[in-house]
């Protein structure tokens, strides 16, 4: 049983601000967005990222849309600095792109920060120190006139060695670390500070964070703390007031919807929430909660499942099946009633007229997404499903994305045939679908070969009837396949099992694929004794898919054979 809060814990509300506008305020355009997925949720991971994993990352984020990217903390980790350097050494930042790092207020790590941003085109260094009375006391032991000195010193400091790179377009910003419990008089006492060090101006702006390091109250004071600020700091019209909300007590979204409404211009965050603790605020729900009430959010999330599936794969953590707009199964209803509704939605719904379907408050189609009705195979199939018979009876482990796309399969039958569709029928529909299918391309075979320390493949195929041998090259065996096929397809994700045990154990390869003009994702599947050929067998498996679900203008053009007279190599 909890003990008594009562004397332990206190309601925290540092500002009390009696004539609060932002109540009344209405969010009519994008804030700034600025992503720490490089930083902060890098440093939050059990294993951070590489360097090339950092590129990946970092490309993702620019084809979306974001404009100012945190990249790392040079000063404090190697990686990093070697990130930065390579960024710039080999030109890889856009020129519309500015990024950022991040350093302590010490000298030795400020003087290695501004040496790492050397031959940049444009950067954002992000000073910073804590200012909380709690870290103040008990961690640095300063009083307010030290925790002031940190600032000031530091500021001066990144001004000087800023002066002596001038081909650098530089923009200072400075957070008091822990504002979120800092006592309002004395955050913007820092801040005046460290702007009056800068000389902000219109012509010469400074980005001031303000963090909810540790989320320490409901949204609403938070409001008011960045509403008092906004309100009185000195040189205002030469800010870019930002902020920087954690998720400690689960509101971090609702937190950085107020801080814009009181007077924030900018958000920074991760793409999925990602970070310390409970994680940063999550910059795709903020900015689709804005697409959903007809503001455009400035970035590109048409292609969804692409950008979950990235970061994913670079920070090797899962995206809950019930994130808003992104995961599994928010497209999804169980419940007889919902799915009802919906379709009757669907139905009614006009291409030019407001969206207004049941349940969904936003078009799945806008995100690249479809809606995924699941359906029990009838009201006798039990917990498990379609997944659960083809597991127990065949030793078939779907990923669950897929077993939504197959469920929508047996559905179809069981609607057609009005009964139930019993295991040993759920395999032949699923050998059909996805094993056997009467499609362009039939997989006879291939060989590997090394082509200058790249992967080779030869793929032996019936296509129409004729046999052909594709050559292609690649950096594994499914680029280079791929390069084969020359089709506009691409691997979402890759998992494989075992099937059987022993001698007889067969590998089965599943298969996601994604291609411009098919909505959501398309599996494959592959079996065979060899991994290789499974995985090969996979990948013709989804293509052959895709191409039966193209509009037959986009078939005859998909395949390399059938454009412009080039034939198979």
């Amino acid at each position: 049983m909890l003990s008594d809060p009562s004397t332990k814990y206190r309601r925290y509300v540092p500002v009390r601000l009696r004539d609060r506008t932002w109540p009344d305020a209405v969010i009519e355009k994008p804030p700034v967005w600025m992503s720490t997925d490089l930083r902060d949720g890098n440093q939050a991971l059990f294993e951070p990222m590489g360097v090339e994993t950092k590129l990946e990352m970092f490309e993702m984020l620019v084809s979306v849309g974001i404009k100012e990217i945190e990249v790392g903390f040079p000063s404090a980790s190697e990686t990093d600095y070697t990130f930065v350097r390579r960024l710039i050494e080999e030109d890889r930042i856009p020129d519309d792109v500015r990024v950022e790092v991040l350093t302590q207020a010490r000298d030795h790590l400020i003087e290695k920060t501004m040496e790492s941003l050397r031959g940049a085109k444009r950067a954002i260094v992000h000073l910073y120190n804590a200012t909380s009375p709690v870290f103040r006391e008990v961690v640095f032991r300063l009083d307010r006139d030290g925790s002031r000195e940190v600032a000031i010193n530091g500021a001066q400091l990144i001004k000087r060695l800023a002066a002596e790179q001038p081909e650098t377009e530089w923009t200072f910003q400075y957070s008091p670390e822990t504002f979120s419990g800092t006592e309002p008089d004395f955050a913007r006492e820092i801040v005046d500070a460290v702007t009056g060090v800068w000389e902000a101006s219109p012509q010469n702006p400074v980005i001031i964070n303000l963090p909810a390091t540790v989320e320490m109250s409901t949204p609403n004071v938070f409001a008011d703390q960045i509403e008092w600020m906004h309100r009185n700091l000195a040189r205002r019209d030469g800010i870019v007031l930002s902020v920087h909300p954690h998720n400690d007590r689960g509101t971090a979204v609702a937190a950085a919807e107020l801080a814009v409404m009181a007077g924030a211009d900018r958000v920074e965050g991760c793409l999925f929430g990602n970070g310390e603790r409970t994680g940063n605020v999550d910059l795709v729900t903020l900015a689709l909660n804005l697409y959903t009430q007809g503001v455009h959010p400035g970035l590109d999330f048409s292609r969804i499942n692409d950008v979950a599936r990235t970061v994913e794969q670079c920070t090797q953590l899962p995206i809950h099946p019930r994130h808003p707009y992104v995961g599994d199964l928010v497209f999804t209803a169980f419940s007889g009633s919902h799915q009802d509704a919906i379709k009757k939605g669907f139905v009614a719904q006009k291409a030019d007229e407001p969206w207004r379907v049941p349940y969904l408050p936003i078009d799945p189609e806008d995100l690249g997404r479809t809606y995924e009705s699941v359906i029990r195979v009838n009201s006798q199939s039990g917990k498990g499903g379609v997944a659960y018979l083809l597991e127990r009876d065949y030793d078939l482990s779907m990923p669950r994305r897929m077993q939504v796309e197959f469920s929508n399969v047996i559905q179809r039958v069981a609607d057609t045939t009005g009964s139930e569709v019993h295991a040993e029928q759920m395999w032949e529909i699923f050998r059909r679908e996805y094993l056997e299918l009467d499609a362009p391309i039939d997989y006879l075979g291939q060989s590997l070969f090394d082509a200058d320390g790249r992967q080779g493949i030869r793929l032996r195929v019936r296509e129409n009837g004729r046999e052909e041998t594709l050559t292609g090259v690649g950096n594994g065996p499914i680029d280079a396949l791929l390069d084969a096929l020359d089709v506009d397809v691409r691997v979402q994700h890759y998992e494989e099992h075992s099937m059987g045990r022993g001698s007889d154990a067969q590998a089965v390869c599943f298969m996601e694929l994604s291609c411009d003009g098919v909505a959501g994702d398309v599996f494959g599947v592959g079996m065979d004794g060899n991994i290789v050929s499974a995985s090969i067998k996979a990948v013709v498996s989804g293509v052959n898919r895709i191409w039966d679900r193209l509009p037959e203008d986009r078939r005859k053009h998909f395949f390399r054979a059938q454009k412009g007279g080039q034939q198979y190599a």
